[in-house]
């Protein structure tokens, strides 16, 4: 009995011990702070941002606080292979996209943490005129992976992926993933930390590094994989 009590002693000493410790942990870092699109990455955020997937009214009130203006795409019939599910056309972010994107809420949401946790913050540290154009190659396409005629439909056929392929400068400048990737310069070291805080944000990174049919872009999509390349 002895023995029982100084385990049980033991055990609620450490479970205060961490819920203490939690409790003051920064808010981008404690998965019971609410999530805010104005907290910098950490290591709660992408797990923050795949609990947007139910219920869908807390992702759609999540875009609304942060200030994102978007309209509501009706659901598709339960079940198909393609088609929208909690879906949204963005209208509006901080930055401007060079195409339409119709995306899932917890996607819209990851991709404006991402955009301002990342994307305007790194384009300050590398270069002296901000981002004012996200360039994409597009997110809801129904197809299967690779659009191929058999397989696993690919996560942009629910428009849970999108596609980048490159920035603009406020010269004027692009940064393509294609022409910059991997160089020694401010832009190639630029895509490099964008895509690594992607990886606080989004459950699937892909890019060069992951094969060729990602030379040219970045995809990211919220399917839980942990996959980071």
């Amino acid at each position: 009995m002895t023995k029982w009590i100084v385990t049980g002693f033991w055990l609620l000493l450490i479970i205060i011990v961490c819920w203490f410790s939690i409790d003051r942990l920064p808010p981008q870092h404690n998965p019971f702070t609410p999530l805010s699109i104005d907290h910098p990455l950490g290591l709660a955020t992408r797990t923050k941002l795949s609990q947007l997937e139910k219920p869908a009214d807390a992702c759609f009130a999540f875009l609304s606080d942060s200030k994102i203006e978007y309209t509501r795409v009706p659901d598709s019939e339960a079940g198909q292979n393609c088609g929208f599910y909690d879906a949204v056309v963005l209208d509006k972010s901080l930055l401007p996209y060079s195409t339409t994107l119709e995306m899932t809420c917890p996607l819209t949401s990851a991709v404006a943490v991402w955009e301002r946790q990342s994307v305007v913050l790194r384009s300050k540290q590398f270069f002296d005129f901000p981002v004012v154009k996200v360039l994409s190659f597009g997110s809801y396409s129904c197809r299967r992976m690779y659009g191929r005629k058999e397989g696993k439909f690919s996560e942009h056929a629910t428009a849970n992926a999108i596609d980048i392929k490159g920035f603009e400068l406020s010269n004027g400048k692009r940064i393509t993933v294609l022409k910059d990737w991997g160089k020694d310069t401010p832009e190639g070291k630029f895509l490099k930390s964008i895509q690594s805080d992607a990886c606080k944000v989004f459950g699937t990174v892909l890019g060069p590094d992951y094969n060729k049919a990602h030379a040219d872009h970045f995809h990211f999509d919220m399917s839980q994989t942990g996959v980071c390349e």
